[in-house]
């Protein structure tokens, strides 16, 4: 994953940029998770980046602990959450090693299509071994991914340009592998600077992983009651029960 940690060191200081309204987009996931964890239920983000749904999930009253492959997006966590007075203790971590102890958590979450940067079937089992081990028994694990069953049935080729308020323009181009299950990404981020335009263009790989492949490995994993529930969040989500 080292590709992956360069892809967010790099685009830590501007991610928000990716938003076209960032605030407004941390109380939207929020609100939108919150009713798949109990009252004051104890969170590991572990693909937590600069805090977009750890942030707003602290804000509900949960407590919140973040950690990411990137050293640079957890740095920018903790101020971000320390500028809006939440407690948000946050470390650098792979999520297939997790630095906690066995049961400290009631709900781990890895949202906004974290849990496909891992490339292999041994890598994703890794990872879900990893975050049973640290949720408590009847805890819950819940992750959102893009919707895969569908694009490795298109397999589109770039993202539509977005816009945001200060004129930054986001847009990403995939190239996809010969058998349509893994895709390389370029992601430009064209910022108005100087009557000009500044480009900025990161790369990461992405294993397109069905619907029945990730339940599969949860369940390999020890997982039981695994679901797509509905949910108003921006991607699916599969939620299941630590066993």
């Amino acid at each position: 994953m080292s590709g992956s940690r360069r892809f967010y060191d790099d685009l830590a200081a501007t991610y928000h940029l990716i938003f076209g309204d960032w605030d407004a987009s941390i109380a939207r996931q929020a609100s939108a998770l919150s009713p798949l964890l109990a009252p004051g239920s104890r969170v590991l983000d572990c693909a937590c980046g600069i805090g977009t749904q750890a942030l707003g999930l602290a804000a509900l009253g949960h407590p919140v602990t973040g950690s990411d492959l990137s050293p640079v997006a957890v740095a920018r966590a903790a101020r971000e959450a320390a500028a809006r007075s939440l407690a948000l203790p946050v470390v650098a971590a792979d999520m297939r090693a997790l630095p906690f102890a066995a049961g400290s958590f009631d709900v781990v979450l890895a949202a906004d299509n974290a849990v496909p940067h891992l490339l292999t079937a041994a890598d994703v089992g890794a990872a879900a071994r990893e975050m049973r081990r640290v949720l408590r028994p009847g805890g819950r694990l819940v992750l959102s991914t893009r919707d895969y069953d569908a694009l490795r049935r298109d397999r589109p080729l770039s993202t539509p340009p977005q816009r945001n308020a200060d004129g930054t323009v986001t847009f990403q181009l995939w190239t996809w592998n010969a058998d349509g299950t893994h895709y390389d990404l370029e992601h430009f981020q064209v910022e108005p600077r100087g009557g000009g335009w500044t480009t900025s263009v990161r790369r990461a790989s992405y294993w397109a992983i069905t619907r029945a492949e990730l339940g599969g490995l949860l369940v390999d994993a020890g997982f039981t009651d695994v679901r797509w529930p509905d949910t108003d969040f921006f991607q699916p989500v599969i939620s299941a029960a630590s066993g």
